[in-house]
C-alpha cells in the first residue's frame, strides 16, 4: 500500500494522499476512481514527468512510493476500439443493402440489377462482414479506447465515402461497367485475413507486446494487411469504373500509407538492426 499525490496538469492538487492498495497502475486508477467516480480507468491518463503510466505497468516499475506526485489528464468520455470498428463497419453493411434493395426510394424506378452491380454488392458485403468478424474474433488492440467524440470523424470514412458515396452511384438503374476476375477480390480478402491472424498471434491477449512480424506477406512489406486491403478496393474500382470508388480508394490508401510509414519508423526505432530494412511500408519494392 502506498499514498500518492495526484495533481492536474495545471498543478492543482486533486488528491493529496490517495490510498493505493495494489501493485499496478490499473489499481492506482481504480483508487482514483473511488474518489472521482466519473473518471473510470480508460478516461484517465496518468504521467510522471511526462512518462505515460500504462494499466499493466507495476508501481515498482515507475518507482512509485509514498508521496510520489502523479499528473492526471481527463481524456473525456471513451469508447472501446472494438466498438469503434463495429460501428464504423456497420455503416456500409446497412447503407449498401438499403440502396441495393430500395431502388424506388432513391431512384424512383425499379429495374433488374446488372451483373456488375450484383458482383459488386456481394464483394462489398463480404468485405465488411469479414471486417466485423475480425474485429470481434481476431484483432487484439494496443489501446483500450478513444474519445467518443472522434467516432463521428472516423465513421465518416466508412458511412459516407464507402457507404452513401459508393452505393448511390453503383446501384443506380442501368449501371454497368468494367470487368475483373472474382479471384482478385477473393485473393485480397483471404490474404488480408491471413496477415491479421499473423499480427494477432504476435501479441498475447491483454498485453501491449510488440514483435517483428514474419511470414505470409511480411517478407517484403511492413504492412501487407494494408497492401491487400488496397488491392481489394482497386479490384472494386476496376469492376465498377465508378469515380466514387476511386475517391474512396485514394482516400483510404493515403491514410493507410501514412499509418504504414509510421509503423515502419516505429519498428526501426524499437528493434533497430533486427528489423529487415528492405521491407517497404505498404507496396512491395516501391513504397
Amino acid at each position: 500500500m502506498v499514498f500518492v499525490s495526484v495533481q492536474s496538469r495545471s498543478g492543482s492538487v486533486l488528491a493529496e494522499k490517495l490510498d493505493v492498495d495494489g501493485e499496478t497502475v490499473l489499481d492506482l486508477k481504480k483508487a482514483f476512481q473511488k474518489q472521482f467516480p466519473k473518471y473510470y480507468p480508460d478516461r484517465q491518463r496518468l504521467t510522471i514527468d511526462k512518462t505515460v503510466l500504462y494499466d499493466k505497468d507495476s508501481l515498482e516499475q515507475h518507482n512509485i512510493k509514498d508521496n510520489t506526485v502523479i499528473t492526471f489528464k481527463d481524456l473525456g468520455p471513451q469508447i472501446s476500439w472494438r466498438n469503434v470498428f463495429i460501428v464504423e463497419y456497420f455503416g456500409p453493411l446497412f447503407i449498401h443493402p438499403l440502396f441495393y434493395c430500395c431502388q424506388k426510394l432513391f431512384y424512383k424506378s425499379v429495374v433488374e440489377h446488372t451483373p456488375v452491380q450484383k458482383i459488386c454488392f456481394l464483394f462489398i458485403m463480404i468485405h465488411f462482414l469479414k471486417r466485423e468478424f475480425e474485429t470481434i474474433c481476431v484483432h487484439r488492440f494496443s489501446n483500450n479506447s478513444m474519445p467518443v467524440k472522434n467516432i463521428f470523424k472516423n465513421s465518416f470514412h466508412y458511412w459516407i465515402l464507402s457507404g452513401v458515396n459508393m452505393a448511390y452511384w453503383i446501384y443506380r438503374p442501368g449501371f454497368a461497367s468494367g470487368h475483373i476476375p472474382a479471384v482478385t477480390s477473393t485473393y485480397s480478402e483471404v490474404s488480408n485475413l491471413l496477415t491479421h491472424i499473423i499480427l494477432r498471434n504476435l501479441r498475447p491477449a491483454g498485453t501491449r507486446v510488440r514483435k517483428i512480424p514474419y511470414g505470409y506477406g511480411f517478407n517484403h512489406v511492413t504492412c501487407p494487411n494494408y497492401f491487400f486491403e488496397t488491392l481489394g478496393w482497386v479490384a472494386i474500382c476496376l469492376l465498377t469504373g465508378s469515380i466514387s470508388s476511386y475517391i474512396f480508394t485514394i482516400v483510404a490508401f493515403a491514410q493507410m500509407y501514412q499509418w504504414a510509414v509510421k509503423k515502419r519508423r516505429n519498428y526501426i526505432k524499437e528493434f533497430g538492426d533486427a528489423f529487415p530494412k528492405q521491407r517497404t511500408a505498404i507496396i512491395p519494392f516501391l513504397l
